[in-house]
């Protein structure tokens, strides 16, 4: 199986979970700031979507290879590729929060700014320990 092929999931329709139409469950310190309006990746919530589905066909295409027991270099490509996928989505929706999040809090000021920033930092953090 070719890396092409882990791609070719079909999308799933507008709206609708992977996972049987369930959202996952929160994450361990997640925040909830729909107080404060759309969040930064809300204006390409579409395309990043798109971009996960496709990520989670490259996964999918592992099991494959795995179940039809390919040989371990080609999986590990295949780990790889995905792997780069999943920072690359990390980084863009980083910079949106950046550009959206941070730069708001930065009009603000004050406490607000210092907790955006330092809540960046951590997730920077998180994803270079990655």
């Amino acid at each position: 199986m070719t890396t092409t092929e882990a791609r070719t999931e079909p999308d799933h329709g507008p709206g609708t979970e992977p996972n049987g139409g369930q959202a996952a469950p929160a994450a361990a310190g997640h925040h909830d700031h729909a107080a404060h309006g759309p969040h930064g990746y809300s204006a390409q919530k579409d395309a990043h979507l798109k971009r996960l589905r496709r990520i989670e066909g490259q996964i999918r295409g592992l099991q494959r290879m795995v179940d039809e027991d390919v040989y371990c270099i080609d999986v590990l490509t295949q780990v790889s590729a995905s792997t780069k996928a999943l920072q690359s989505f990390a980084l863009s929706l980083l910079e949106e929060h950046l550009r959206h999040c941070v730069a708001a809090a930065a009009e603000e000021g004050g406490t607000e700014l210092d907790a955006k920033v330092a809540e960046a930092t951590a997730a920077i953090g998180r994803l270079l320990r990655s």
